[in-house]
Order: C-alpha cells, then sequence, then structure tokens
C-alpha cells in the first residue's frame, strides 16, 4: 500500500510540476478551481483523513514508547 501511494504521489507531484513549468494555459481561474476541488475533496474526506492521521501518530507514539522505555 506504502509503495502505491508513493507512486500515486510521485505521478501527481511530477504532473503538478509540469503543469506550473507550463505557463501557456494557466490563469487565476484556473488555480483557483483546482485550489476549490481540493478542497472539497478534503472536506468530503475529512473523517477518513483525521481518523488517518490519528492512527499513524498512535503507532508513532507506541512505537517511541517501545524504543525509549
Amino acid at each position: 500500500m506504502l509503495k502505491q501511494m508513493t507512486i500515486w504521489r510521485n505521478y501527481w507531484n511530477s504532473r503538478v510540476t509540469k503543469l506550473w513549468k507550463e505557463e501557456d494555459g494557466i490563469g487565476t481561474l484556473e488555480i483557483i478551481l483546482i485550489i476549490a476541488v481540493i478542497i472539497i475533496i478534503a472536506l468530503l474526506f475529512k473523517d477518513w483523513i483525521i481518523e488517518l492521521v490519528n492512527n499513524l501518530m498512535g503507532q508513532a507514539d507506541s512505537q517511541a514508547n517501545e524504543i525509549f522505555s
């Protein structure tokens, strides 16, 4: 799962970098629309994101306790 997330993140990072460097078609409206879509997606998956972060922090905390105890 982590490998898939890394591949997915690298894919989108390269796409965003390519889009950002190509300034031909990028206007303020397009950037605002992209940000709006990202915010809407974040709001839709808010509970899932919060649960994921809490799980990851809990795992990190328990592993840190094992290491330092």
